[in-house]
């Protein structure tokens, strides 16, 4: 039983830095721009990648970064920070045409919805938490759940907004701009904060 409640609250609290509804604002432009088929396609894509990521964490934990990349965990704090700072600062300029920009055609870019949208230092730091609080096979079941939810959701808002822009496609459109733009402000907040924890990190271990 204790590993049950351990289970649903490791998931609950990936799900919830993933954020499906508003990592959709982050993919706007392809839910604008690609057909459902093709959506649904990238996103799983990128989904397989970010799932991999995540289990690698889960099972190798912290040491990953100090034994097999030699790095602090600060430093991935700062410098992802830095690129979510550029994202919301195109995005607070261009609107959601400015990570069209970022990421090129459809069919490459399953790796950058993995990265920086899916695994960022909050989901990184909880596959580790899961990989602490539960047994192998949970942490990874955990992982794998958290992934399902995801992707359903924002499959889900998908379909929402095909069949949405179908008869109200100038209201749709003008919505999700202005949401789009005024998600700069979140995603410019979320980025600062990230730089703040990881320079309090790098201060708090002796800066050694």
């Amino acid at each position: 039983m204790f590993e049950l409640d351990t289970f649903i609250r490791c998931t609950t609290l990936l799900v919830v830095l993933l954020n499906p509804f508003l990592m959709s604002i982050y993919l706007l432009d392809l839910i604008e721009n690609l057909d459902d088929h093709t959506f649904s396609r990238t996103l799983a894509r990128g989904a397989s990648i970010a799932t991999f990521v995540f289990c690698a964490f889960a099972i190798g934990g912290d040491a990953i970064f100090q034994s097999l990349l030699q790095v602090r965990f600060a430093s991935f704090l700062i410098f992802g920070g830095l690129l979510f700072l550029v994202i919301g600062l195109r995005f607070a300029q261009s609107g959601p045409e400015a990570l069209g920009q970022l990421r090129g055609r459809p069919e490459h870019i399953a790796g950058s919805i993995a990265m920086p949208f899916m695994v960022g230092p909050g989901t990184v730091s909880a596959s580790v938490l899961a990989g602490a609080r539960l047994p192998l096979g949970w942490a990874l079941g955990s992982i794998a759940l958290a992934m399902v939810i995801t992707v359903m959701g924002l499959t889900l808002v998908k379909r929402i907004h095909t069949r949405a822009k179908r008869h109200h496609a100038a209201l749709v459109d003008r919505y999700f701009d202005l949401v789009g733009r005024a998600s700069a402000l979140l995603i410019g907040t979320i980025a600062v904060d990230m730089m703040l924890t990881g320079f309090e990190l790098w201060r708090d271990s002796g800066a050694d």
